[in-house]
């Protein structure tokens, strides 16, 4: 049996989606071989190459009449565009860095409408080094060429989506199934053309398409589609995100033309349940939660009593096979932490499955991916991030949990640190109130650069709704912790929950832009409340004042709810207004603006104290000393020697920096070193404090203890 796992287009151009890589190391606990590709990059590849634009340009010719002023001057420049390619893609590969230079010089690049903004971020330039510059760019370039492609080749294109509209709330296969059937389109013959070549190479029993979000929809199945007819022997399957939260009521008969079994939730153990199918050694009633086309009607299996596979059994990440090498880092905004998204190489891993909260309101908690929280260990971590590090070349992750557990991720830092390993990562989280300074700072010294949360609505009643756990106050001093920490900190944002009043936006912004303003935190996303069917708002509407609006459930994707809100304000409004006010902030510009500039219509003044979050970050949080609290030293061994001044010692600590030298008497001095030397990170065991109370009680002053803190002592 052979397996081709694949990634269609398209996701991230600057590191591969994590689920094949999941899928094939899981595969490989089980002696089964499999090769995995990301279509997406290599399309990508493809068409941004000397002979891909090239043809490309050729395809736009047909269409000349009809080109935009942009467009035609984009192709006006396709000599330059030609000519510059293959050394742009390089250079954002990071094989050409001296490319920079000429990049930057202004003369190099052909420049079309996107580099117009070039004049509003020109303060920006002075802070950038010479590589992000051209890295920025380059990036503007490339959505030129994109912007043609729209316009002028095929209007689906997008560089981390394609063809997303047919894949949104479509509850009924219709049009996407009238999309599938029309001429293949320029980017679906480069597709089919990669497609065509794995087959080949690999000749595999089962091709499993992972298809994460709705712009990877359409790709997977225009890919089975040219499967199904040319290689008829072949069997398909779908999994993923979303499947996962799209399809779970999936009735459409026409769907399993293209796939023969689509498979919802963990893929592990319906993947090998499928490979112990097609081997004859399992019936289809004892598949687990696939969906198959039995008796030309669509039937949902789950039969098999095997449980899921634990965090212990799924082996490590496996991501060979992919063009790891190759993937493009862009900066598509200077915002330092905005870029992470698009800039370097994240290795995707998992702290634990499935979301510890598991309790917000507008999440969809009542499925497996989240409800069924199992944290990892540690230890287990570690190794596979050594392995995984072995196997890339790569010290980058991107933890990608719902929710990262703090209580783990302090377990991990020290694990981290212990190991002597470097690691640059940064991951999602609840901003509670277990963040303290002293934890961030841990995090930071294991290798933590960005944090990632959700802030949502920022207005407390709307927070108790949403049940998010935290209050507004809370989120400002935890997100100045870990800003305080030299860890940047990305807050999501919601408008539109039910009931929210057009003053309690307004608030919300106001609270945003005092965040920012502040540096509390450094970057920020809007996005527009959206009723699914498995969440609590979605299973319960009057309880949150909204009624679902009554409409036939469809046959194919049925999360997606539309609904009235006869309470709260016209929130389609409050889009624009919300996200160019967000872009400037984040530039760090436009703060002293009144927020009624930001919308074209009337919106009340903001009730929000003009210095909210100055004086939340004011409050001093009480610091109560738990028996069971973690002593730890990060620094280096203390030294002691002879003061000038009778009576006194000199306490040595070497930083990485500098020596800081402070006095103290000969058994304090002493009483200091075991103290590091009982509480060091490297050691074999955890000291706590009630071990140490009588150090801290007695022995030690508050000087001495400050000095110990500010230099490495942490209690967690």
């Amino acid at each position: 049996m052979k397996l081709l796992l694949i990634t269609p287009p398209f996701t991230q151009l600057n590191t591969p989606y994590p689920a094949t890589a999941y899928l094939k190391g899981f595969l490989n606990t089980k002696g089964i071989a499999s090769y995995q590709c990301d279509l997406g990059i290599e399309v990508i590849l493809v068409l941004f190459s000397k002979s891909g634009l090239t043809s490309m340009f050729s395809e736009v010719e047909k269409n000349r009449k009809k080109l935009s002023e942009n467009a035609q001057r984009i192709f006006n420049l396709r000599n330059d565009y030609i000519k510059t390619i293959d050394a742009v893609v390089s250079f954002l590969q990071d094989q050409n860095p001296s490319l920079a230079h000429i990049i930057c010089d202004g003369t190099y690049l052909p420049e079309a409408s996107r580099f117009a903004q070039l004049d509003d971020l020109s303060w920006a330039f002075g802070t950038m080094g010479t590589q992000d510059k051209a890295k920025h760019l380059a990036t503007l370039y490339l959505e030129d060429l994109s912007d043609l492609i729209v316009e002028a080749v095929d209007p689906h294109f997008g560089f981390s989506r394609y063809a997303e509209r047919l894949g949104r709330s479509a509850s009924s296969f219709n049009e996407l199934h009238k999309e599938l059937n029309k001429k293949n389109s320029f980017i679906d013959e480069l597709m089919i053309a990669l497609l065509s070549t794995k087959i080949q190479q690999e000749a595999p029993d089962l091709i499993a398409f992972s298809v994460p979000f709705p712009g990877n929809l359409y790709s997977a199945f225009k890919a089975a589609q040219w499967i199904k007819k040319h290689h008829p022997s072949i069997k398909i399957a779908m999994g993923g995100g979303f499947p996962n939260t799209e399809l779970r009521s999936l009735k459409e008969v026409r769907v399993f033309s293209y796939f023969d079994f689509i498979t919802l939730d963990d893929g592990e153990a319906p993947v090998f349940h499928l490979i112990e199918h097609l081997r004859g050694q399992r019936s289809l009633q004892d598949l687990k939660r696939t969906f198959a086309l039995y008796n030309d009607e669509v039937t949902y299996f789950n039969g098999s009593n095997e449980k899921d596979y634990s965090q212990l059994e799924v082996g490590t990440p496996d991501y060979s096979d992919l063009l790891l090498d190759k993937y493009i880092s862009v900066i598509e905004i200077v915002n330092p932490m905005h870029r992470m998204w698009s800039d370097g190489r994240w290795n995707k891993l998992t702290l634990a499955h499935g979301c510890y909260w598991g309790k917000c309101t507008f999440c969809d908690i009542t499925l497996d991916y989240i409800k069924n929280y199992e944290p990892s260990t540690a230890q287990l971590l570690c190794d596979r991030i050594e392995e995984i590090i072995r196997q890339t070349g790569q010290n980058g992750f991107h933890f990608v949990d719902e929710a990262a557990p703090p209580a783990l991720m302090k377990e991990l830092a020290l694990e981290i640190i212990r190991r002597k390993i470097t690691v640059v990562w940064w991951t999602n989280i609840r901003f509670e109130k277990s963040f303290t300074q002293d934890l961030c700072v841990l995090l930071s010294a294991s290798g933590c650069i960005a944090v990632s949360g959700g802030l949502e609505v920022a207005s407390d009643r709307l927070l108790k709704l949403i049940d998010k756990g935290v209050t507004v106050s809370q989120v400002a001093k935890v997100a100045s912790n870990f800003t305080q920490s030299g860890i940047m900190v990305h807050a999501y944002m919601m408008y539109g929950f039910p009931t929210q009043s057009a003053q309690e936006t307004i608030d919300s912004l106001e609270v945003v832009r005092q965040l920012l303003q502040h540096g509390v935190i450094q970057s920020g996303f809007w996005h527009q409340f959206a009723m699914t069917a498995h969440s609590p708002v979605g299973l319960n509407p009057k309880a949150f004042k909204v009624e679902r609006e009554s409409v036939v459930e469809g046959t194919f994707a049925n999360n997606d709810l539309l609904y009235v809100d006869k309470v709260g304000a016209d929130h389609d409004a409050f889009s624009d207004g919300l996200k160019k006010s967000l872009f400037n902030y984040m530039h760090g510009v436009c703060f002293e603006f009144e927020l009624q500039k930001w919308f074209d219509f009337k919106v009340p003044k903001t009730t929000v104290d003009p210095n909210f979050i100055e004086d939340a970050l004011s409050v001093q949080d009480e610091k109560k000393l738990k028996p069971n609290s973690k002593i730890v030293w990060l620094g280096n061994a203390i030294s002691i020697k002879p003061s000038s001044k009778k009576g006194k010692m000199d306490v040595v600590i070497s930083s990485k920096k500098q020596d800081v030298v402070f006095q103290s008497n000969e058994k304090t001095a002493q009483s200091l070193i075991d103290l590091t030397q009982r509480t060091s990170v490297y050691g074999a065991k955890t000291a706590l404090y009630s071990e140490l109370e009588k150090e801290f009680s007695s022995i030690f002053d508050q000087v001495q203890i400050m000095i110990l803190k500010q230099h490495g002592l942490l209690i967690l």
